[in-house]
């Protein structure tokens, strides 16, 4: 189900001398109330998350599992307890790779087929992005970053809509940062990432997750010879 039906509906019965809520917290209510609508994590991702906390992978640090084929998020903490679910924007284009020195272009010089979210294990970090706007870094090299919807998107590409509606169809617009809600941003993952980082799993679009995470296949060999 969609959200925007809804607020408006109740904007229509609201009383006119209501008033006024700042944009931000109402973007971040919105927000909030679509992280239940998602769909749950695909197969790939719910095998990854099992095997990080079964093998000790995220080496004592908080983790995210970015799932792009459901256009979702899974936090957990530092033993492996999931924290929060949220829907996530991705690349445009699909792949799973990053075209070598892209972290080198301009926005403008970045072609359609170029603007993918590679997939992957990174330690991210905080650091200072143009602007001097703190992001989550994923990986530095290629530019690609876990941070809100940029205030300066252009309003055609919808972008809140996009993260807003029940379908994980459209939630492809960036250039490959992952953009986040606002509120899991601020009030969620920043807490728990800003001291020593974490490790951020990005799932495959057309490789297998063996390929991409070979630390899997090996556990489930372990674990097939002990069974």
């Amino acid at each position: 189900m969609n959200s925007f039906p809804a607020l408006a509906a109740l904007a229509l019965v609201l009383p006119t001398a209501a008033v006024a809520v700042p944009p931000e917290a109402t973007q971040q209510a919105a927000e909030s109330a679509v992280v239940e609508e998602k769909p749950g994590p695909s197969i790939g991702a719910q095998r990854v998350a099992d095997w990080i906390a079964s093998s000790g992978d995220n080496a004592s640090l908080p983790y995210l599992v970015i799932d792009k084929p459901t256009a979702s998020l899974r936090l957990f903490d530092a033993k492996g307890k999931m924290l929060a679910e949220a829907p996530v924007l991705i690349g445009i284009a699909a792949g799973d790779d990053a075209t070598p020195g892209i972290g080198a272009k301009n926005l403008s010089e970045i072609g359609p087929a170029e603007k993918t979210t590679p997939a992957g294990r990174y330690l991210a970090k905080f650091g200072l992005a143009v602007g001097r706007e703190r992001v989550l870094w994923v990986d530095y090299a290629t530019s690609v970053a876990i941070h809100p919807i940029p205030k300066t998107a252009p309003k055609k590409e919808r972008r809140r809509q996009r993260m807003l509606s029940a379908t994980s169809d459209d939630n492809r617009i960036t250039f490959g940062c992952i953009n986040v809600p606002i509120a899991f941003y601020g009030k969620t993952l920043r807490p728990l990432f800003q001291k020593k980082g974490g490790y951020v799993y990005v799932l495959p679009d057309t490789k297998t997750v063996e390929e991409v995470f070979p630390r899997l296949r090996v556990e489930a060999l372990r674990a097939g010879s002990t069974g």
